[in-house]
């Protein structure tokens, strides 16, 4: 397991302790903007020196406590963000019994908060420029990906389900376990191909191989990619019949397929790629063909604010990541030729996929199951990147949808 891993969760960001010092009597206004921009759900918040407020409360929602322990806390979240908060998070100057509540609350408040929990414009724009190096170019996504997936097929074997499937699930019941969700899921996408017993399909970011086992299983044949060595090696460690896996980036693609899937890889594309991404679609896709894609999207009416910072994942966990705007992403596939069909969002249910890793990833480190080269720093960096992702889709900020790409009949 690579190197990298000591130190990921360890890159807290320095404070001008003697600017802060003369920012206190900004921390109350601060708070009293969240107060304002909360419509729905309360915030309690026990404060530096044994204060107590109570914010919000006009009407239901999320329920969230903090524990103020510093007033530094509020200077890293007002000068850096999603990143800064969580740096002081790790810092201990906040803590939570419930940070999913917490994000839920921030989210779902996302219009009434604007860009109060934002980094600052000179904050914003260092972080934008070091966000530069880790742009999705060929040499690049290779580079972001590894970072991500290459961090060992054994610790993501600690805590998804069976299938090694990371993307949402889909629940017919709040009960149903993980892995007959996630079948529910592959099969959805497998269905969308409209393919046949022997048809071709192309897997733009094939994972650990749960589609491509569902769809080998079903009689296709399937042609996985991936930037992952990790995933590479499991998917041809798993000698499925009919498939084949490739080191190759989407662009450098050939070939002609009678469908495409693709599940929650566009994430990883960023703006700057998604013509690319969708004319390698429409390239490779036979006429009459059709692309299954499950993507995450952030709603549009914030993307534009998303687009300019640099948030906490992208700094922290995925570097080259990015939610698409789903009218953005829509119009550019429409200018490829590609028809837009049958659009489906399931947001909640990627709020319990998380759930549920979250509680597996915490029974693997209580039982010893998690790699032993990873410190508690990185443990405590994924538990809140759970903690984060789930509650942004409780809060409805960001949801997941799967829709059918068509290429017209020549």
């Amino acid at each position: 397991m690579s190197g990298m891993l000591r130190n990921r969760g360890r890159r807290t960001g320095e404070v001008n302790r003697t600017l802060l010092g003369g920012l206190d009597r900004l921390f109350v206004p601060l708070l009293d903007r969240i107060d304002r921009g909360l419509a729905t759900g309360s915030l309690d918040v026990t404060l530096p020196g044994g204060g107590f407020r109570r914010m919000g409360g006009r009407a239901p929602g999320a329920a969230a406590v903090v524990d103020l322990r510093h007033w530094r806390a509020l200077y890293r979240l007002a000068t850096g963000g999603s990143s800064g908060w969580y740096e002081a998070w790790v810092a201990g100057e906040w803590a939570s019994p419930d940070p999913t509540a917490l994000f839920e609350l921030f989210v779902a408040n996302r219009q009434g908060l604007g860009d109060t929990a934002r980094a600052r414009p000179w904050s914003r724009l260092a972080r934008r420029i070091a966000h530069l190096a880790r742009r999705n170019d060929r040499k690049g996504a290779r580079q972001n990906v590894a970072y991500h997936y290459d961090l060992g097929n054994d610790f993501y074997a600690a805590w998804l389900d069976e299938t090694l499937t990371y993307s949402s699930a889909i629940f017919a019941d709040p009960a149903e376990p993980l892995e007959a969700a996630q079948h529910r899921k592959l099969a959805a996408i497998l269905n969308r191909t409209a393919t046949r017993p022997g048809d071709r399909i192309l897997e733009i970011g094939c994972g650990w191989g749960s589609f491509a086992r569902t769809a080998s299983e079903g009689g296709r044949h399937v042609h996985g990619l991936t930037l992952s060595t990790e995933q590479a090696a499991h998917v041809r460690a798993l000698g499925l019949p009919n498939v084949e896996v490739s080191l190759t980036d989407y662009r450098d693609a050939t070939g002609t397929y009678d469908a495409i899937a693709s599940i929650e890889m566009v994430e990883a594309v960023g703006e700057a790629y998604w013509p690319d991404y969708l004319a390698a679609v429409a390239r490779l896709l036979k006429p009459g063909g059709r692309a299954a894609i499950q993507y995450i999207a952030i709603d549009d009416a914030i993307f534009a604010a998303y687009a300019r910072n640099v948030d906490f994942i992208q700094s922290y966990v995925f570097p080259g990541g990015m939610l698409i705007s789903e009218s953005r992403f829509r119009a550019i596939a429409e200018r490829a030729g590609l028809e837009w069909r049958d659009a489906h969002a399931f947001g909640l249910d990627y709020a319990e996929t998380l759930h549920r890793w979250r509680t597996a990833f915490d029974r693997a480190e209580a039982e010893g199951r998690l790699p032993a080269d990873l410190d508690a720093a990185f443990r405590n960096l994924w538990r809140y990147y759970l903690m984060y992702c789930e509650g942004g889709f409780r809060g409805g900020g960001i949801t997941v949808a799967q829709v059918t790409l068509v290429k017209p009949a020549a």
